[in-house]
């Protein structure tokens, strides 16, 4: 657990449902009372324990998320009597069993987008966990030391500011690391060059074939989110390994250009919770509908990492190779200028043809 505080003065005591226990449940509201407990008294303060989640798992719960709240912004539910572990961990997850799921005798109130709860529930994003978590505010009374009483508490410390500017701060921070020459098949004159934050997190790569900088016209570009299953098993329910092995021989035919390979697993919710998405898709949701059933974005990617890496190589003109509008007009804001967008399909199969389809009536992809 940690503290988190908000612009507005307020803390709370912040769980992923993930790591819930209800040994730790217990310890969250014990050290909370120690927070609240009212002057000159000798016994705990009254506590409220609230489940933070985002409007869009609310909407899918049908939790207040359609009358409360935009689509950015996060509620809290509070409960009419204390919630156990599991009901919380159940309205959290859609993989448990929903006829399970007591939606009775809640009481949701919007939370905003840059609250306390709000910071709470992209730490849990950031961590790649269920956007979900355990809050209960604390020293709710002015005058009340915070950062005093969470190192008493040996509870860390967090600023909710900090946790809204960590994807520009990482993508911001970007450093280029280290490089070899791997020479690839469709592209022998490769080299993979690897980019880390500041703060030591997730590296992303550029693959650059040739000399792209150099050129007479500017270089073909591909933004490849990795794909464990699709990249690396050659998984049948996604075209991203064609796509990959594609774009590699198509830049290298091109005679020179940069792939690069982005830490954005899932449209950026992980690897686990792109496995929970294609649970739910087996169940009869698409792509996109599938990460918001789990209470994510349908697309959680952000591209400024990829900008900053064509900066660092010089190419601030390019030609995109992609039949995705959004990464054109999203590294447009970032200042790099697309001169031209270059088509990237590729045949389907009986195993992605509703995924496609979901790509360009909902994601706006062009086929």
């Amino acid at each position: 657990m940690v503290v988190i505080t908000a612009g507005d003065g307020r803390a709370v005591l912040a769980l992923a449902v993930e790591a819930l226990t209800p040994k730790l449940l217990d310890m969250m509201a014990a050290k909370a009372r120690t927070a609240n407990k009212p002057k000159g008294a000798n016994g705990g303060g009254d506590i409220l324990v609230e489940l933070a989640i985002t409007r869009r798992r609310a909407i899918r719960l049908g939790i207040g998320g359609d009358t409360l709240g935009d689509d950015n912004s996060v509620l809290a539910l509070s409960f009419a009597g204390a919630p156990d572990g599991e009901r919380l961990s159940r309205l959290a997850n859609p993989l448990f069993e929903k006829e399970k799921n007591d939606t009775n005798n809640i009481s949701p109130r919007a939370a905003g987008r840059f609250g306390a709860e709000a910071a709470a529930v992209q730490l849990a994003k950031i961590a790649r966990l269920l956007p979900a978590a355990i809050i209960i505010t604390i020293g709710e009374d002015a005058g009340f030391d915070t950062a005093g009483w969470a190192a008493r508490a040996d509870i860390q410390l967090v600023d909710g500011g900090d946790i809204f500017q960590h994807e520009r701060t990482t993508a911001r921070t970007l450093k280029r690391v280290s490089e070899a020459a791997v020479p690839l098949e469709g592209a022998e004159n490769a080299r993979v060059l690897a980019y880390r934050p500041a703060d030591g997190g997730v590296e992303h790569l550029a693959i650059v074939i040739g000399n792209p900088e150099t050129g007479k016209k500017p270089a073909l570009i591909r933004l490849h989110s990795e794909c464990f299953t699709g990249d690396l098993l050659g998984s049948l329910r996604c075209d991203c390994g064609d796509q990959l092995r594609g774009a590699i021989a198509e830049i290298g035919k091109d005679g020179a250009g940069v792939l690069l390979y982005l830490a954005q697993e899932g449209r950026g919710i992980g690897l686990v919770n792109k496995l929970r998405a294609y649970t739910l898709q087996d169940d009869g949701l698409d792509t996109l509908d599938a990460n918001e059933e789990l209470g994510f974005d349908a697309d959680e990617r952000v591209y400024l990492p990829a900008a900053q890496m064509l900066k660092d190589l010089g190419l601030n003109k390019i030609r995109l190779l992609t039949n995705n509008p959004e990464k054109v007009t999203a590294l447009g804001a970032f200042g790099i200028d697309v001169v031209e967008r270059v088509a990237h399909a590729f045949p389907a199969n009986k195993h992605n043809e509703r995924y496609l389809e979901a790509k360009k009536a909902k994601g706006g992809h062009l086929f």
